[in-house]
């Protein structure tokens, strides 16, 4: 059977529509069917290297670098305030496979905010945590929660160092009373102290502490 060349001339008109709208290297603003516009760089008709996507429905914005169609790399995604017709960043860090992966700096509605490491949209890794009622949290995450070790500081001044797991204390740990000057460390179960040693511990210098110095004293609940 005689080999059939065919050239480009020959093809159907829609097939050299489509060729003809393979998108690869740096492009101006391209458009897609739902509204959102994309200005950056192809590679393969898909979205590969550094552009900015802007969402028609949400107003929502993302500049930074992408992979085969995907947020990935290092980016910032901020989103519209429709009262202000302003732009809010929101997450400013790495990404991987569209997610946010790797170090980046989340900002919440209200003024929390966290930096630290994330996997799979999820805080993960090490990371710190400003909450909006003042206490700051530094330590160990996993899948969204305080999990391994930790210190939490209280906007009043108490603070607590040890283990925790799925956002409770939980192991050993040791936790400050600023306003008596009292040290408790021991051990934590689900959140709830349950075996420990309560000590002065900067009585001097606490706002309003004990009456008279307390003794060494153990503790301890039945689990």
């Amino acid at each position: 059977m005689p080999h059939i060349k065919t050239s480009k001339k020959s093809l159907p008109v829609s097939t050299l529509l489509d060729i003809k709208s393979q998108k690869c290297g740096l492009r101006h603003t391209v458009y897609s069917v739902s509204g959102n516009e994309y200005t950056g760089e192809w590679q393969n008709n898909k979205k590969h290297g550094k552009g900015t996507q802007v969402w028609k429905k949400s107003g929502a914005i993302y500049n930074g670098e992408w992979k085969f169609g995907k947020r990935d790399g290092h980016g910032t995604y901020s989103v519209l305030l429709p009262e202000s017709k302003a732009y809010a960043r929101k997450y400013c860090g790495g990404w991987r496979n569209g997610k946010k992966h790797g170090y980046g700096t989340y900002f919440y509605n209200n003024s929390s905010l966290y930096e630290g490491e994330w996997s799979e949209d999820q805080r993960s890794g090490w990371g710190r945590m400003y909450y909006e009622n003042g206490n700051i949290y530094e330590g160990e995450w996993m899948k969204d929660k305080n999990h391994g070790h930790g210190i939490i500081r209280f906007s009043n001044g108490n603070w607590y160092e040890g283990t925790w797991q799925d956002g409770k204390k939980n192991g050993n740990g040791k936790f400050y009373y600023s306003d008596k000057g009292q040290l408790y460390v021991g051990f934590w179960v689900a959140g709830v102290a349950k075996c420990g040693t309560l000590t002065d511990f900067g009585r001097d210098e606490a706002p309003a502490p004990a009456k008279y110095p307390i003794p060494k004293v153990k503790h301890c609940h039945r689990l």
